[in-house]
């Protein structure tokens, strides 16, 4: 047994049954979880590491849960050890929409039509048992771009003018995200498994989940920063989910608001896992999200959030994708 594997582990897989199964290390993704594919003989399962105190897996055990209870595939739990961060779950194999699309980029449009069905049907329900997300949260996600891009670019920034400006912006969407649907957070291609068909579809990395606007889980997926999507299938999909649900009036102006605050995030935690973290291959998709973020502060209810940019990051910067990285 190999001392890079979680302690306990092997008394916590005889204990849900799999004692002697292979475990094979997967890759990673951008928190402390790390994930292990679990065989004895014909069955597999997949083992989720999120061990404390730098991770809480609880929260993803409620959000699966309530998922699975609710219809929406997310890995059934086949065992838990919460003391020890260890999580037995379903395996959904290894077809993920990013890879699967890099192959059959002709599916394109069949596998984002259905990851938007699915996204339909989440926001048809009831809100879950989460938390609002809330001005507060919303404030300190935005608040990452200057708290961990600027100080790596050098720019010393007007802090209280950029949150006093995302108040601005944010502060008539909040009424129309009560009650809320189930935000999911991270709902991309890199998210979404494919089992077994195109319209089959696995959810992943969903613990962050909390109650808010409908815009934000359609910006995630429209507005990727690992994958680019066109333009033309954004406004598509977009059409197909307003026509899905009857999202009218001032819809098209929060997903604006939202695409500008989460792509502002995101850029902040790729610089983050860079500098903090050792994680060097995120600052790869900062020109991408710097494309996306340009985009959606041209609409004019992101006004004051523009021109704070314009007053605070040079130009150029910006026109390079965001600017250069040195160690």
């Amino acid at each position: 047994m190999s001392s890079d594997l979680p302690a306990g582990v092997e008394a916590f897989l005889a204990n849900a049954g799999w004692t002697g199964a292979e475990i094979e290390p997967l890759a990673g993704d951008a928190s402390f979880r790390r994930y292990f594919r679990i065989r004895r003989g014909t069955r597999t399962a997949m083992l989720m590491d999120a061990p404390p105190p730098h991770e809480d897996s609880q929260p993803f055990l409620r959000a699966a849960r309530w998922l699975d209870a609710n219809g929406l595939r997310a890995p059934q739990i086949l065992a838990e050890d919460a003391a020890r961060g260890l999580v037995l779950l379903e395996d959904f194999g290894d077809v993920r929409v990013r890879e699967y699309l890099d192959a059959w980029a002709e599916d394109e449009r069949a596998v984002y039509t259905a990851a938007i069905d699915a996204l339909t049907e989440l926001h048809r329900l009831p809100p879950g048992p989460f938390l609002d997300y809330s001005m507060q949260e919303y404030l300190r996600e935005a608040r990452l771009l200057v708290d961990w891009y600027c100080p790596a670019q050098n720019l010393y920034v007007d802090g209280p003018g950029y949150t006093a400006a995302w108040e601005a912006v944010l502060s008539p969407m909040l009424p129309r995200q009560r009650p809320g649907v189930t935000v999911l957070r991270d709902y991309h291609a890199e998210n979404i498994m494919l089992l077994g068909s195109l319209q089959k579809q696995g959810l992943l990395d969903f613990q962050d989940a909390l109650v808010g606007h409908p815009a934000y889980d359609l910006v995630s997926l429209l507005q990727d920063a690992r994958r680019d999507v066109s333009a033309a299938l954004e406004a598509e999909m977009f059409d197909y989910y307003v026509t899905a649900t009857g999202a009218g009036g001032d819809f098209l102006a929060d997903y604006a608001r939202l695409g500008a605050q989460r792509n502002a995030k995101i850029v902040g935690i790729f610089v983050r896992l860079w500098k903090r973290d050792g994680k060097p291959k995120y600052l790869g998709y900062i020109p991408r999200v710097w494309a996306l973020l340009e985009r959606d502060l041209a609409h004019p209810a992101l006004a004051p959030v523009a021109a704070w940019f314009d007053a605070n990051i040079p130009a150029e910067m910006r026109q390079a994708g965001g600017g250069s990285f040195a160690a």
